[in-house]
């Protein structure tokens, strides 16, 4: 076996080394992988063809469209709408189960019919403590400071500054 050029590449034994195998010639197999180059990244793996790559649409449209998304279903209506879901039952009697779903694919109600993050429902609040449920009725009457007590700031700190504070937790201890 002559072989006429510097090998960097396996590719350029050809079928040499399966024959080598084949026909148990392990001399010849030693000899063509001795002569291929040491470096892993001359390889053949590591020079394929490079082609210019494109840059995909990422855009909330594009992926919406891409992945066949229909419209967003909002949080909550603008306005306060208790009529939400009305005609859900009637039209559910009149063409079935597979029509409301549909209606409710292509044009979605909103999750709640309120948009207010700090209403806490009555249910809730029944299943409060009496503490609880008062503070929250105080806090929407407008009432925010409930049982606070008031603090001298200054006297706190002139208290730390001159070490009457250490001395207590150090008797306490």
């Amino acid at each position: 076996m002559q072989l006429e050029r510097i090998l960097n590449k396996e590719h350029q034994l050809g079928d040499t080394l399966a024959k080598s195998v084949a026909q148990d010639r392990r001399a010849d197999f030693a000899l063509c992988l001795a002569m291929l180059s040491p470096n892993a990244l001359d390889f053949s793996e590591f020079h394929l063809p490079e082609s210019e790559l494109i840059e995909p649409d990422k855009s909330e449209s594009a992926l919406k469209k891409e992945l066949q998304i229909g419209p967003q279903q909002q949080t909550a209506p603008n306005s306060y709408d208790m009529t939400i879901g009305e005609n859900n039952s009637r039209l559910l009697h009149e063409q079935g189960l597979t029509e409301l779903r549909l209606r409710n694919c292509l044009s979605p109600e909103p999750f709640h019919i309120r948009d207010d993050k700090k209403h806490i429902e009555l249910a809730v609040i029944d299943n409060c403590e009496p503490t609880v449920q008062a503070k929250i009725f105080a806090q929407r009457a407008g009432a925010l400071e409930i049982d606070k007590p008031k603090m001298d700031a200054a006297g706190f700190y002139d208290q730390l500054a001159s070490g009457e504070m250490q001395q207590a937790v150090q008797l306490s201890a």
